[in-house]
């Protein structure tokens, strides 16, 4: 967040005539005076009524969590003309109540169809990305050269070094993985070493990443999706393979035959039929 300026209110209105402790004096001249006294007047009114400055923040809350999901902070308190530190109090329910105007500034403010640019966004898209280039070859110079980024910063976020990085970056990465990696890289000497360098890290290729998919998720674990599973968790897929060919309307004979034989018909039969009923066997039977 850069920190700037803001500039005094206009004068004949009431921020000019109340003033800003510690950033601007209060305003006596003839439209700050009318400004002020207005707002007096209107103050009063609304206590005589019993109408209250403030509202629930939840909305406005609610609606900067929105516009936050593509803009960043520079450019909400642009859009918004709220302080900084008042629109992260609010985002992180720090207020209770907030006045009228801020919320109806925070609302006016339809949210992007496209992403701020300057915004951070998570990193491990981008890490995974570079990391599936750097398993086939190619090289953190070529890496830099095609995302238009320094190698310090290819570096930085193959390894993991950061947790965040600007949204056009990251769309420059998702740029360079599309272009090459289905490129072999240039054999020269550095290819060689990129790619051990990566298989001793345990970093997945582009094939990899294409079979299994959740490059972009952060709670995608690669290093246990391809281990070898035990008899139960194998079991716990044939079952959902089962019920939902079963949801599809085939036939157990039809299953076992999409299942190549791996399981028995009598197995077959008896999930579809606990799919149906809603009742599983009980699968310890006590001897009579």
């Amino acid at each position: 967040m850069t920190a700037t300026a803001k500039p005094r209110p206009a004068h004949g209105t009431s921020a000019r005539g109340y003033g800003s402790p510690g950033r601007w004096p209060r305003c006596n001249c003839t439209p700050c005076r009318k400004a002020r006294n207005r707002h007096q007047k209107q103050s009063r009114i609304n206590r005589e009524l019993g109408r209250s400055p403030f509202t629930s923040p939840t909305r406005a809350q609610i609606h900067l969590r929105l516009l936050h999901e593509t803009m960043s902070w520079d450019s909400l308190e642009a859009a918004t003309g709220v302080w900084f530190s008042n629109l992260i109090a609010i985002y992180n329910g720090q207020r209770t109540k907030i006045r009228h105007e801020t919320e109806a500034k925070i609302l006016a403010v339809a949210i992007p169809t496209h992403g701020d640019p300057g915004q951070l966004v998570d990193v491990t898209g981008s890490m995974r990305r570079l990391q599936a280039l750097s398993a086939i070859g190619h090289s953190y110079a070529t890496l830099s050269a095609e995302a238009g980024t320094s190698p310090n910063r290819i570096v930085s976020i193959a390894n993991g070094r950061q947790p965040t990085i600007r949204r056009d970056l990251a769309r420059r990465i998702i740029a360079a993985y599309e272009r090459l990696r289905s490129t072999p890289p240039a054999v020269n000497k550095h290819t060689a070493r990129t790619r051990n360098v990566a298989s001793n890290k345990g970093w997945r290729d582009p094939q990899w990443w294409e079979d299994y998919g959740h490059i972009e998720d952060p709670t995608f674990d690669p290093t246990t999706a391809d281990r070898v599973l035990n008899f139960h968790e194998r079991a716990a897929l044939r079952r959902e393979e089962i019920e939902h060919l079963a949801w599809c309307g085939h036939t157990p004979e039809q299953i076992v035959d999409r299942l190549n034989g791996e399981v028995s018909i009598s197995t077959v039969r008896q999930v579809v039929q606990e799919w149906r009923t809603g009742q599983k066997r009980e699968r310890k039977q006590v001897a009579a």
